[in-house]
């Protein structure tokens, strides 16, 4: 079926590039996304190199202030329907109108890339939820309304897994960052563990006192990463094994680097090819069993991201668009061949060629 036909205000063109966008700069999402119906893969595209594209301008080399601004201009004409002529931004303006996207979440995702050029730290776990809310739930957020679905509590669970892995980013990224002059572990937690926040980032060295830090990250991040699976049941069934492969493989970064003895100063921890490929069979298995679980609300600090979207006009949107068998044996051969190909051609490349760390979870090489 032409991609025209899924998402007909995008060009087959437009769509294509936003997908060869992912697929040489995230990995786990590419992968992950192979398991997605094929009518949501291409707008889950398209927003994923969104994604991208904002996370690339706030951290070009020369890291203007001004680039929030024109993302923010860039954001404005796409909701008024009068997108710049890029693949990107044409898709995305396709992309927020056919799925009734209030604008209120994408304009939350640039705030907290403005927060990152602001070079603002967190206190404490709130403010570090309140910055994942932005970066990582928001992304949550968006990708449930491709599926479909609207109901607050799904919403508030696919919010706790971009926290979830925004946090599992964070925690292996602590080196990465630190080079980078960034803190984002919570500083009265490093302050409890007698490591002065300024002092340590000066000269950033791993020791049992940051591996305690690291582990309570995990920890948070892992207690999200359950409470997720309750809105992964809820999803439409085409679109479980996807999401739960997304859930599973970013849960996995967090094994690897307790393997590592929570050392992710000297060293980036990534879930190798074969380990990514047995999870994701895994995820295939296992989505039609994910327990559904006990309603919860949302974390204070993803809140405002559903009240935005039950405040929101719904205007014209798609029907749910999974309703195909979800076990389909041809998409599951051509998504098992595509994998090997791309973990055929990634693991065998250094590490300093695999692409820098990117700030958003799930858009990591």
């Amino acid at each position: 079926m032409p991609i025209w036909l899924e998402n007909p205000a995008a060009s087959d063109d437009d769509i294509d590039a936003c997908r060869a966008m992912i697929r040489q700069g995230s990995r786990t999402f590419f992968a992950a996304s192979l398991l997605l119906p094929p009518a949501i893969r291409s707008p889950a595209y398209t927003l994923y190199a969104f994604c991208r594209f904002a996370d690339d301008e706030v951290d070009g080399v020369d890291r203007e202030q001004d680039a929030v601004v024109r993302l923010r201009d860039r954001l404005a004409r796409a909701y008024d329907g009068d997108p710049l002529p890029s693949a990107t931004d044409r898709a995305f303006a396709d992309m927020v109108a056919r799925y009734a996207i209030p604008r209120t979440i994408p304009e939350a995702l640039l705030e907290g890339l403005a927060w990152d050029t602001d070079g603002r730290r967190y206190e404490d776990l709130s403010g570090l939820y309140a910055y994942s809310a932005r970066v990582a739930g928001t992304v949550g957020a968006m990708m449930t309304l491709l599926m479909g679905v609207r109901d607050p509590l799904v919403l508030a669970r696919a919010c706790d897994l971009g926290v979830a892995m925004q946090l599992t980013n964070i925690a292996r990224d602590v080196g990465e960052d630190a080079r980078m002059g960034r803190i984002y572990l919570p500083l009265a937690w490093m302050r409890e563990a007698g490591i002065d926040p300024d002092a340590w980032l000066a000269a950033p060295r791993f020791d049992e006192r940051l591996a305690g830090v690291v582990a309570r990250l995990l920890a948070a991040a892992d207690a999200l990463y359950v409470r997720s699976e309750a809105g992964i049941a809820h999803l439409p069934i085409g679109c479980r094994p996807g999401i739960l492969a997304a859930r599973i493989m970013y849960a996995e970064i967090g094994r690897v680097i307790e393997r590592h003895g929570l050392d992710s100063v000297s060293r980036r921890a990534y879930v190798r090819g074969r380990r990514k490929l047995a999870l994701l069979a895994q995820a295939f298995a296992t989505a039609p069993l994910v327990p559904g679980g006990n309603p919860m609300p949302p974390l204070d600090e993803t809140r405002f991201l559903v009240d935005a979207v039950t405040d929101h006009a719904l205007g014209r949107i798609r029907p749910d668009p999974a309703r195909g068998p979800w076990w389909d044996m041809q998409r599951r051969i051509v998504w098992v061949l595509d994998l090997f190909e791309r973990l055929g051609q990634r693991d065998g490349l250094p590490a300093s060629e695999r692409g820098r760390p990117a700030r958003l979870a799930g858009l990591e090489p």
